[in-house]
């Protein structure tokens, strides 16, 4: 283990300070009034920490494939904060006159609280913030560097929440075609499961699936009315309050809309789950606190969490990007699945010319873009990439990361090269029905709109790993290595016509659709290994390890499934290509 610093003799505001690297903040844009923040304004901040130790990582060809696989119990032992650097920070936190929020999960999410003054946080951390009027809200503006005390860098890796811009956007797409007009214009989440052929037997029961969530809330009224016109029992739901994020539902113009449809689409593709929707504020800090929330709630355990807010890479910073990262990097080394929507706005994802969407571009997260889904019953007669750019109905997102370099397992994927040295994770990768002209049908705030987007993916995706954790008895986690085995290919419908843009669709992974969308009864099997154990694998009563097994038996249920699918059309010839 590396020498953990110690507490320094000469007082912090004595000491040299350094620059936090990537912090660097821009300028608030169309700012209209600005004022100093009131010095005794209270301002919370979430200082995060280095581990004790890294992550170790699986490293395939000289690239990273992924962390290894930990228990939490061997989680908790190496890699929470680093004691010192914890020590350190009361210290600084002491002589600033700031107050350490006691927090039983600080050290193992890494995240230490500070609240003070306005002006005492500003010498803290040496920024200066002001209150600046942007589209008719007053928000609290942090611009330029973090400035740190010489003896805190190398211990402290982003200091978030001195800015409260929003960070994020929701990726839903509400169509103009209204649910009751003609039908294949929409489909309830049940029936692009089944078009996706996901198993009739299995419902994510004993699993929970988390659901992050950045504004917006739920009615309990109208999931009731929704889930009885379904003829499926409405989920158990909890809300989950981080960083005094509330369910608070207001109207259908708002990102309740968001909440719904992720909700709706998850707890109706997996009915069996429980449903656990963690509230945040829109901010850097809110976004990562939410995930490190989630990912470490020993409470309600999520096995799989849902995202379907982001922003461009650009729009972050670099210190926020690799904050939020590490938080998703923990969860694949623990076994939960972060599925991400990769964006609504095409290749450029809303900016100039190409962007991807982050935190859909953290290799340690599964991207999902968006198709146009034509389906009858459980045959699929066309799914070609959402693009409805024209029409002003959005597409979906995808191209290759400027921040994060290409991982092993898409190696052999032909991701095109990136922009900027250093980038390369191509995105997304998997995809599934996005377009809004066939979206999906539900309910917010007493109506009842069809509503689109690859934030309808995320859901449909987490929903899918839940049934898949269910029916294979083990949590899959990190699936990206599996799928993206060469015998995976069948796994998915292969989607080769359209663009987003700036990229095309062609055989095999493509930076609009991935590697497809799922056929789910030959997806699960194949998600067995990833589900590996970081304990020696247990032997079952005839010697088998139990992963094999689950896998076997998996494998056993979908044969009922792909002798009906015989009688079918192939999909593969039933698509217009």
């Amino acid at each position: 283990m590396a020498n953990s610093p110690r507490v320094p003799s000469p007082r912090f505001a004595d000491q040299a300070r350094i620059v936090l690297e990537g912090s660097q903040k821009s300028a608030a844009a169309n700012a209209v009034a600005v004022k100093a923040t009131p010095a005794k304004a209270q301002v919370t901040v979430s200082v995060i920490v280095k581990r004790k130790e890294p992550l170790k990582i699986n490293n395939r060809s000289g690239r990273a494939n992924g962390p290894v696989r930990l228990s939490r119990a061997q989680y908790k032992t190496r890699h929470t904060a680093d004691p010192a650097s914890l020590k350190l920070i009361s210290a600084f936190a002491k002589e600033f006159n700031l107050a350490v929020e006691g927090d039983p999960t600080s050290a193992i999410r890494r995240t230490v609280r500070l609240t003070g003054a306005a002006s005492d946080i500003e010498k803290a951390f040496g920024v200066a913030l002001h209150q600046k009027t942007i589209d008719d809200i007053e928000y609290r503006v942090r611009e330029g560097s973090i400035h740190l005390p010489k003896s805190l860098i190398g211990s402290v890796k982003a200091v978030l929440g001195l800015d409260n811009r929003p960070q994020a956007h929701p990726h839903f797409r509400a169509s103009k075609i209204q649910a009751h007009d003609a039908a294949p214009s929409s489909y309830t989440p049940p029936q692009v499961a089944q078009a996706y052929q996901f198993p009739a037997t299995a419902s994510g029961a004993g699993q929970t699936i988390g659901i992050i969530e950045l504004g917006g809330g739920y009615r309990q009224a109208d999931l009731t009315a929704y889930f009885k016109s379904l003829g499926i029992p409405a989920p158990a739901i909890k809300a989950v309050s981080v960083l005094k994020g509330k369910n608070k539902p207001s109207t259908p113009s708002s990102a309740d809309t968001e909440v719904m449809l992720d909700i709706e689409v998850a707890a109706a593709v997996a009915p069996g789950a429980n449903i656990v929707v963690y509230f945040c504020p829109n901010t850097d800090q809110g976004f990562t606190e939410a995930i490190t929330t989630a990912v470490h709630d020993t409470v309600n355990k999520p096995s799989v969490i849902s995202i379907s807010w982001g922003a461009a890479e650009s729009a972050w910073t670099a210190q926020a990007m690799q904050a939020l990262d590490a938080a998703c990097q923990s969860a694949a080394a623990l076994g939960v699945t972060i599925t991400v929507a990769a964006g609504d706005n095409g290749s450029t994802d809303g900016g100039t010319g190409n962007n991807v969407d982050f935190p859909a571009s953290s290799p340690h997260v599964l991207a999902c873009g968006g198709t146009m889904l034509n389906a009858n019953g459980a045959t699929i007669v066309s799914e070609v990439v959402w693009n409805e750019l024209a029409n002003g109905d959005g597409a979906t997102g995808g191209g290759v990361s400027n921040v994060f370099p290409l991982p092993s397992w898409q190696a052999n994927s032909n991701v095109p090269a990136p922009s900027v040295a250093g980038g390369g994770r191509g995105v997304p990768d998997v995809c599934g029905d996005a377009d809004p002209n066939t979206g999906y049908s539900i309910q917010v705030d007493g109506t009842t709109p069809v509503i689109g987007g690859t934030s309808a993916v995320a859901p449909l995706w987490a929903g899918l790993i839940a049934v898949a954790n269910q029916q294979l008895g083990t949590q899959v986690g990190f699936i990206q290595p599996a799928i993206y085995a060469a015998k995976a290919a069948s796994a998915f419908n292969d989607i080769t016509q359209g663009n987003n843009g700036g990229f095309s669709a062609g055989p095999g992974w493509d930076a609009c659709t991935g590697l497809g969308s799922p056929i789910a009864s030959a997806l699960i099997p194949l998600l067995a290994a990833a589900g590996t154990t970081p304990a020696p694998a247990k032997k079952a009563a005839k010697g088998k390890p139990v992963a094999k097994k689950a896998a076997k038996k998996a494998a056993a249920k979908t044969v009922a499934t792909k002798k009906a699918a015989k009688k079918a059309p192939a999909k593969k010839a039933a698509k217009k290509k």
